[in-house]
């Protein structure tokens, strides 16, 4: 009964890496994929940690870059602005996450997708049984629906760039919190360029005014910055690429899923979806954990529910209500620790970094945490 009356079962509307993992997982289930919009220049310097969930899922499409363009992580550090701090080791044998180059991994998925014969590729939407709409948190499908995306700004913008190191990040993702006059920064430098790597992706969150101040500094005063924020721990940093900031929030769709006036099926992934603080590094995870729960659900019609199509509200608003219990622990652990570092008291500043050596001395509460980290739960 499927597409007898749309050519295209489904059209995904963006063709980042969350929309064309999920074109590709939906190919797989023999369903004609319309993919919209054109392939993300390939020179992007940004990068993100993937935890194993989201490795087993590309690696599965075959989509997973090399150790060269996805570092290995053994351990984290981060500190805290008085003193605190804790330490993150992978078990034995494993890793944390990996720090993936976004350039690299975008071209493997689009270079999947043109090989793909039931993908094809639109500049604009195309009519389908079910529209996905993966835009980003700018979506313009997202709001031309109405759709209330209940956001919550935060007075930071986040500074992307990369830099080359003194030392040899020895597979080390490190981050600091600082609280001065009343203003948070949260810098990281996550492990680039393999294990005997000498570069790294930094990610500074820091009050609108000053990030805005930085993207436009000279590379050298920018890295001198750098170098002392993160108190030389790999040595000087020299900034290696161009910078790219965007403000902060954390921020979720009300309304998931639903229909077009002409009784189409459209439903959110990805960045379109929500939004969290960068802090925990769990953006993209999250959009991929959206695009396993889709693809699982859709999957069903492959059993009892043969009969349902691919716009059946059944299965939407099971993903709908999936998605959304699965992204409240995440939602809420981030904008806590965000709050909890913004917190001017000094009292608070002594509680908050108390808090993180009494938690880094306990090993098994830290070993829960690591597998939380490393294998969440999709579904």
């Amino acid at each position: 009964m499927q597409g007898m009356t749309t050519p295209f079962n489904v059209c995904i509307r963006g063709s980042g890496m969350v929309g064309s993992t999920l074109a590709l997982m939906l190919a797989r289930q023999r369903l004609r994929v319309a993919l919209v919009g054109a392939p993300s220049p390939i020179d992007d310097m940004r990068a993100f940690a993937l935890n194993t969930r989201s490795q087993e899922l590309l690696s599965d499409l075959r989509c997973w870059p090399d150790n060269s363009f996805a570092t290995p992580v053994h351990s984290m550090r981060i500190w805290g602005d008085q003193g605190g701090a804790v330490n993150f080791e992978a078990p034995y044998g494993q890793v944390l996450n990996h720090i993936v180059d976004v350039g690299a991994l975008e071209k493997l998925l689009h270079d999947a997708v043109n090989f793909q014969h039931s993908i094809e590729r639109f500049s604009a939407p195309v009519e389908a049984t079910l529209t996905v709409i993966c835009e980003g948190h700018q979506s313009a499908t997202r709001q031309e629906l109405g759709i209330d995306f209940q956001s919550m700004p935060y007075p930071q913008h986040a500074l992307a760039t990369r830099v080359r190191c003194e030392r040899n990040h020895l597979q080390q993702a490190l981050q600091w919190f600082k609280h001065h006059q009343g203003d948070l920064s949260i810098l990281a430098l996550l492990p680039l360029g393999g294990p005997q790597g000498q570069e790294a992706a930094v990610v500074w969150s820091l009050p609108s005014a000053q990030a805005h101040a930085w993207s436009t500094a000279t590379d050298e005063d920018l890295s001198l910055a750098l170098s002392q924020a993160s108190q030389y721990s790999l040595g000087a940093l020299h900034v290696s690429t161009s910078r790219h900031i965007w403000p902060l929030q954390t921020a979720q769709a009300k309304q998931w899923c639903g229909r077009f006036a002409n009784g189409n099926s459209w439903v959110l992934a990805g960045d379109a979806a929500h939004a969290v603080h960068p802090l925990a590094g769990m953006g993209l995870n999250l959009g991929i954990a959206d695009v396993a729960a889709l693809s699982h659900i859709l999957a069903l019609r492959e059993g009892n529910d043969y009969w349902r199509n691919v716009g059946d509200m059944y299965f939407l608003r099971r993903y709908e209500r999936e998605r959304k219990a699965g992204l409240m622990p995440t939602s809420m652990a981030c904008d806590g620790l965000q709050r909890m570092f913004s917190h001017p008291h000094t009292l608070a500043q002594s509680l908050r970094n108390w808090g993180m050596n009494q938690f880094d001395h306990l090993s098994h509460l830290k070993q829960w945490t690591v597998h939380q980290a490393m294998k969440p739960t999709f579904s």
